[in-house]
């Protein structure tokens, strides 16, 4: 569009109609904002304008030079300031419109070195955070400050340990630190997805949407905490049906990271695992509408922990390791059926690690094959271990229930082992 422009006017018109534009919007909004509160406000539908033009005009002056820029923007910054004092004066400190002015000449600055895109989108995001001001300062008061620290401690496993580490594989057992941290980054991921929305649907739904965050969260932390909650609620349809979906979501966050560090691999187990995570999450469904001696609605109680903690991605880090080292030995001592000893006994234990060593393992030092049917067996192992947890901490009736369902379920995940064996 703005390519026809320059067609029909020269170069700098078109630049200083798009300055006028940006500003202009800026401004409106300034003006509104003043209109409907009654305070004294910096600027509006033609203070801002000028502001852009003034910036546009020294940026042409100065042939694109950044210092009579930078000069012209600290003198427009001296003005402001006496604008914010004034605003001291009265009783009134808030800066936000005199930053957007700022903003404003950053544009125009910007509109005249042609990055329209960077212009325009520095405009809307001022507009959207001028316009936005009461709901983002609600924001203080429905978020808990531990949540925000949560944040940063996800922002830090993600953002500032993953970029330094070398991409570079160590020793002889191929170990690559930013392979290792980038899994840790998966898994967290993953669990902080479903902590922040179980988090935001406090007190909403039951027990079913309890169960399939909480798979997606940790499906044996939740199996656990199905089964002491069963045991007082005398509901063994409803909660061995919702442990099943519990175990049914864990498929599908099995799939999910194993699609993300193994594309070999998933084509072996997504349809396998589609399969088992929609038959349990449906039957756990139907299983949990059956009606029971007590009746009505049952309220989520579960409040996650925080899965963001940096000891317990660290102790993860190193359990991945400690996964791929023993998986190399295995496989070259054990052989195969080494590897699927190892797997039905990491199945006792938080199977996340032995499978993501699988998914690094799988088509290098061991067969796609083997490490798909490891990874089905550890599952399979997983979930009879869910089952016995859940007989031991319910009632009678539920305990009963939920083994004979997750028993089926370990049964069921090992069939895909008739056709990946061969």
């Amino acid at each position: 569009m703005l390519n026809d422009l320059y067609k029909l006017l020269p170069p700098e018109g078109v630049k200083i109609l798009l300055v006028l534009f940006l500003a202009f919007l800026t401004g409106l909004e300034r003006e509104e904002r003043r209109t409907g509160t009654g305070q004294f406000s910096f600027g509006g539908v033609r203070t801002y304008p000028l502001i852009g033009l003034i910036a546009y005009g020294i940026s042409l002056l100065a042939g694109g030079e950044i210092l009579p820029v930078t000069l012209g923007f600290a003198v427009v910054a001296g003005f402001l300031m006496l604008s914010y004092r004034n605003k001291l004066q009265s009783g009134t400190a808030g800066v936000t419109s005199e930053m957007s002015a700022l903003t404003t000449y950053i544009a125009a600055a910007l509109v005249y070195r042609e990055q329209f895109w960077i212009a325009t989108t520095l405009t809307v995001a001022s507009m959207l955070l001028l316009e936005l001001k009461s709901a983002l300062e609600g924001l203080t008061q429905r978020v808990a400050p531990e949540e925000i620290l949560t944040f940063t401690k996800f922002l830090l496993v993600t953002a500032v340990i993953l970029p330094v580490l070398p991409n570079r594989e160590f020793g002889a057992f191929a170990i690559n630190p930013a392979k290792v941290w980038l899994v840790v980054v998966a898994v967290s991921t993953v669990s902080y997805g479903s902590y922040v929305i179980q988090k935001v649907t406090k007190g909403q739904g039951g027990v079913m949407l309890a169960a399939l965050l909480g798979g997606a969260y940790s499906s044996t932390v939740t199996t656990v905490v199905l089964a002491k909650r069963a045991k007082r609620e005398n509901r063994p349809h409803l909660f061995s049906g919702v442990t099943l979906v519990a175990s049914g979501m864990m498929y599908l966050r099995l799939a999910g990271l194993v699609m993300i560090f193994n594309r070999s691999l998933i084509t072996l187990l997504g349809v396998p695992f589609l399969v088992l995570a929609g038959a349990s999450i449906a039957s756990g469904w139907l299983w949990s509408r059956v009606p029971d001696a007590k009746a009505g609605d049952v309220a989520r109680e579960f409040e996650p922990k925080n899965p963001l903690e940096l000891r317990a991605a660290l102790g993860f880090a190193v359990l991945f390791v400690t996964m791929l080292v023993a998986t190399h030995l295995v496989v070259t001592y054990l052989g195969k059926a080494g590897v699927y000893s190892l797997a039905a006994l990491m199945g006792v234990t938080d199977v996340d690690p032995f499978i993501m060593g699988m998914t690094q393992a799988g088509g290098g030092s061991a067969p796609l094959g083997v490490a798909a049917a490891a990874i089905l067996i550890a599952a399979s192992s997983n979930n009879l271990v869910k089952g016995i947890y859940s007989f031991s901490l319910s009632d009678r009736k539920t305990g009963v229930l939920s083994l004979s369902l997750l028993g089926a379920l370990a049964v069921a995940g090992l069939t895909p082992l008739l056709w990946l064996a061969q």
